[in-house]
């Protein structure tokens, strides 16, 4: 079969994902989406005590989201010629992607000296819980861990009610995020010095970055964050509100928005009370101006509000579940989904890139692969002969 491409953005570029779960699969699935030549290396069915975690499941939406246009092979690194199948994959590949504990590549002889060796021009790129040395560095880590460690479930929720889980997977992602967008100024700077390099990121790092005026408010102004709830920790009035018949998120941060909702709600007395003055003054009596607004938006609905402050140019938005979102309007427009048959005989729908390219677009056009659905075709493009692959089946190395 043809190789699968997105897009032709990087369509010159191979890359050989031995990453798992979610950190290393996200950051597969940027450089996929937009048209890189993936090849996912999995163990076989049975040898990974954790694969029910990461590939059982590959009907699935989730593993179907996060592992589209890629291809699937087979290959068991404990097996004896295992090492070489790969090797010799490395010395075409541009990236080799993996997030096992910082150890283990080393074990396998997968680290950067070894595949520089075999390919100077190799970008490897690695993802871990805590960096790649340091006295943590041997730890597993998953994201709830490092949402603790990384300071944001003491910030998340309700004040007093301790500390809380954000309710997406913030480190898995930013984790993933991160390391793409070093994997692709690594490639960058390969055009100028012709050479590859290590590219390595940590879910403690990117949770802590993805912290940031938090930290820096900390470091900087010795303002310590404390959970706040629904409202901003620096601006004032910025939150949860209720309507008559639900709740919307009001953004009034600034004093352009803050005159105009004082005009809106036909308070000119506010613009004049001397403890509304500016916005610290605003979020230090908080405890004062909240209810005065919640008494006011009471009176219309959720829809009624959220136009008429955006029409007086007041941020503010309804609060959906996640059916609702996908009803939006606005949703619809940036065709934020794509759908698929896949060869099981679903429809499967996928979340589309959400950077757009305008001459090179990311796009969804392949479901995620099957366990090694495209081994033999992967070994033969690597040179190996019919014998061979078969060979391999009979050892049990792929």
């Amino acid at each position: 079969m043809p190789k699968i491409q997105a897009s032709t953005a990087l369509s010159r570029f191979r890359v050989l994902d031995l990453s798992r779960v979610r950190a290393g699969p996200n950051c597969v699935r940027m450089l996929t989406d937009f048209g890189a030549d993936v090849v996912r290396i999995e163990p076989p069915a049975g040898i990974d005590p954790n694969e029910a975690m990461f590939a059982a499941n590959r009907k699935g939406g989730d593993f179907q989201n996060i592992n589209r246009n890629k291809r699937s092979m087979t290959l068991n690194l404990k097996k004896p010629g295992a090492l070489d199948v790969l090797m010799r994959m490395v010395a075409e590949a541009d990236v080799l992607i993996e997030n096992w504990r910082p150890e283990v590549k080393a074990k396998l002889g997968l680290d950067y000296e070894s595949l520089a060796k075999v390919n100077p021009r190799i970008i490897l790129a690695s993802i871990s819980g805590f960096g790649q040395d340091g006295p943590l560095a041997s730890r597993p880590g998953f994201d709830q861990i490092v949402q603790g460690m990384g300071g944001l479930m003491s910030v998340t929720g309700i004040p007093g009610s301790g500390p809380v889980r954000a309710g997406l997977a913030v480190a898995d992602m930013s984790a993933g995020l991160y390391t793409a967008l070093g994997i692709l100024t690594a490639l960058l700077e390969r055009e100028v010095s012709g050479k590859g390099q290590w590219v390595h990121a940590s879910l403690l790092h990117s949770q802590i970055a993805m912290m940031d005026f938090q930290m820096a408010r900390y470091l900087n102004d010795d303002d310590l964050p404390v959970q706040v709830g629904n409202d901003h920790p620096t601006s004032s009035p910025m939150g949860l509100f209720e309507a008559s018949d639900g709740v919307f998120n009001l953004g009034a941060s600034g004093e352009g928005n803050w005159i105009r909702l004082c005009k809106l709600l036909d308070r000119p007395d506010w613009l004049a009370d001397e403890g509304y003055k500016t916005e610290p003054l605003r979020v230090k009596n908080r405890d004062r101006l909240t209810p005065a607004l919640a008494g006011m938006f009471k009176s219309r609905t959720v829809a009624e509000w959220v136009d008429s402050l955006n029409g007086a140019g007041i941020p503010a938005g309804p609060v959906y579940t996640v059916p609702e979102v996908f009803e939006d309007e606005q949703v619809k427009h940036l065709k934020v989904t794509h759908s698929l048959t896949t060869d099981f005989g679903k429809e499967m729908h996928y979340i589309t890139p959400p950077v757009t390219l305008s001459r090179t677009p990311g796009k969804v056009v392949a479901q995620a692969p099957g366990w090694g659905q495209h081994t033999d075709e992967v070994l033969a493009e690597a040179g190996y002969s019919d014998e061979e692959i078969r060979q391999f089946h009979a050892d049990e190395v792929v």
